[in-house]
């Protein structure tokens, strides 16, 4: 029982229930608010924020899988991917589980009473974002765009904390990376789909169905133009068009795997989408050199 379990073991299952051993989430986070703070500061953000911001995507990353797991504790032993999650085997209770949601939320409300009011704020919305989002695959098929939404409030946030204003152009930042996380989450629920539709789990990869790799071109198109749409915002150069260039190619490849719709390939895609973060990153960086 979880009672029993030594010290040792106990820390592993709540480091495993925030998804430590799998660090793709926090990079997938993370990405969006290096965007936002390094447009924002025109170059390297400040040491303090981009320390803030590092810790904050770690640990509201965490809260989401915690959340997640809590909602979804009696769907996920039915499921191939998650049947061995610590909740699903008892290795950490509800309680225990609930106890780290509340320690998780309460360091990101101590990161952001250092910034000012306004980020202050938007992280409201951003935390409501968090714990809504794993309900949503309850009630709509569209779980997904709700992700995305959530994975993008941190560029408002970057904004807001770098300048204390939310210029219009960060809007079209926004939208390319919650297209962005429609895409690399409808791959990844395209890894579960089958398990999905067993136990009655809603999402964008059973709603698109046998058009799911056509829909998600569209809204890869979509997200390039997004992301073309914000070089021409914020006035920037031909280093950050050379990296959407590249996050085209490596949007065809994904194309590519996910044609045959196997498991394997689309967690492959998925898995690959960190790059495309840490290629805006660089030709962000590039720009400002």
């Amino acid at each position: 029982m979880s009672v029993s379990m030594p010290l040792n073991q106990k820390v592993s299952a709540l480091l495993r229930v925030m998804r430590f051993d799998k660090p793709i989430g926090t990079f997938l986070l993370l990405a969006p608010a290096l965007w936002g703070l390094i447009i924002a500061a025109e170059g390297l953000p400040s040491l303090f924020l981009f320390l803030t911001f590092f810790v904050g995507a770690f640990v509201m990353r965490s809260a989401g899988c915690t959340t997640n797991d809590l909602t979804d504790r009696k769907l996920d032993g039915f499921v191939e991917r998650t049947r061995d999650r610590p909740l699903v085997t008892g290795d950490v209770s509800v309680t225990e589980a609930i106890s780290l949601l509340v320690v998780l939320m309460g360091i990101a409300l101590c990161l952001v009473s250092y910034t000012n009011l306004l980020t202050l704020q938007l992280s409201v919305v951003g935390a409501l974002l968090t714990v809504v989002y794993p309900f949503m695959k309850r009630v709509t098929h569209l779980p997904q765009v709700v992700l995305g939404m959530a994975f993008s409030w941190s560029i408002p946030m970057a904004f807001a904390a770098t300048v204390d204003s939310l210029p219009a152009g960060l809007w079209w930042l926004f939208c390319a990376n919650l297209l962005w996380v429609v895409v690399y989450d409808t791959q990844y629920a395209m890894v579960d789909r089958e398990d999905d539709l067993e136990v009655g789990i809603k999402s964008t990869a059973i709603l698109f169905g046998r058009a799911d790799t056509r829909i998600i071109l569209m809204l890869q198109l979509l997200c390039l133009a997004c992301f073309l749409a914000t070089g021409l915002s914020f006035h920037l150069g031909a280093v950050y068009f050379v990296s959407i260039a590249l996050v085209a190619l490596l949007f065809l490849r994904h194309q590519r795997l996910i044609s045959d719709r196997s498991r394997e390939a689309c967690f492959q895609a998925f898995n690959e989408s960190k790059w495309i973060g840490f290629i805006v990153v660089a030709g962000l960086l590039g720009h400002y050199a």
